[in-house]
């Protein structure tokens, strides 16, 4: 157990690699048919295997692990660096047709460092291949951009992340509910390495059983009963009712943004079985049994209030506010779905 998760599963192969299939079937064609650029560009949000996937393709392209460089462009942003670098591509590689440059979170360079390196990408060796990893593409130059083959990485999806998960538990011999491991991979965001990280956190306190309730502790979520309450009293428009619940719940010290978080994901599976009963299975990836009988139980409303309510819940969660007053788009949302005609 002194691995983390997320180091000791990483993918070593590109069919290892969860939740990027068309980014994946593209360089692995590329790596067959022998047309691997100088210059790549990994974006998209932080979990989704962007440096991973980065490693596997120095790897596949021919490059030995001594020909791998990897640069932290976060505690590696000066023109020094960058000039350094310039000079360092020019070396032939030790031992491997390539010598490939990982550059993670590139758009933390300084403008000097960005034309540094445009430069080196505008002419680069033979024998070099760059790759950049960003999560903020928006701030990475279009003269840069446009000098590499450009890849968005999504986030993974929940079914994906829970198949990941029940295979490190299986290899950890950890017995986990499906539902405990589906409540990680909401909480994760779509990120594979926090929802690995979540688990290996349970796992070192010496649990063997993993459950859901224990999740809900360990993550800090509220009962949820306690979300059925409010989600009932909104809509049975009992705008009293609904605030004392509210309240209650943030007494507990439960934070208002992952409450509305946890409120938009039980209204968007209403909203789908009001659209259409069939959507359960299409829900079963996501929740339990119990909770998607639970949300049938409420699907007497129709389709544009629960539409309505769900547009509602999103609506406060874009909104920023000083911590004294965190919870108001909460509340303003719930009374907007309570009085709703």
């Amino acid at each position: 157990m002194s691995q983390v998760f997320y180091r000791k599963y990483r993918p070593r192969s590109f069919e290892d690699v969860a939740g990027q299939e068309n980014t994946v079937k593209i360089l692995k064609n590329a790596v067959a048919k022998n047309r691997v650029a100088h210059a790549y560009l990994f974006s998209g949000p932080r979990g989704t295997g962007k440096t991973t996937v980065a490693r596997i393709l120095a790897r596949e392209a021919g490059s030995a692990e001594e020909d791998i460089i990897e640069i932290d462009a976060a505690s590696s942003r000066g023109i020094d660096e960058a000039r350094a670098l310039r000079e360092a591509v020019r070396t032939v590689p030790f031992r491997s047709q390539y010598k490939t440059y990982i550059i993670d979170e590139v758009h933390m360079l300084t403008k000097e460092s960005f034309n540094a390196l445009l430069k080196t990408l505008e002419e680069p060796p033979e024998h070099a291949i760059f790759i950049l990893a960003t999560t903020e593409l928006a701030k990475v130059p279009d003269t840069i951009v446009s000098r590499t083959q450009h890849f968005q990485f999504n986030k993974i999806a929940i079914p994906d992340i829970v198949r990941e998960l029940k295979k490190i538990s299986s290899e950890e011999k950890l017995v986990a509910e499906d539902d405990a491991l589906k409540l990680i991979a909401f909480f994760a965001d779509g990120s594979l390495r926090d929802a690995e990280n979540i688990l290996f956190q349970i796992a070192s306190l010496g649990e063997k059983n993993i459950k859901e309730e224990n999740m809900r502790t360990l993550l800090g979520a509220p009962e949820e009963e306690s979300i059925e309450k409010i989600i009932k009293s909104a809509f049975g428009k009992n705008v009293e009712e609904v605030l004392k619940l509210l309240d209650k719940v943030l007494e507990e010290g439960i934070d208002p943004a992952l409450l509305g978080k946890l409120l938009l994901r039980s209204f968007r599976a209403i909203y789908f079985l009001a659209l259409d009963s069939k959507t359960d299975k299409l829900l079963e990836r996501e929740f339990s049994g119990d909770e998607i009988e639970g949300f049938k139980k409420m699907v007497p409303v129709d389709a544009p209030r629960a539409e309505h309510a769900l547009r509602q819940i999103m609506d406060s969660l874009e909104i920023r506010t000083d911590d004294y007053s965190a919870s108001l788009p909460l509340e303003l949302a719930l009374i907007k779905i309570a009085t709703y005609k």
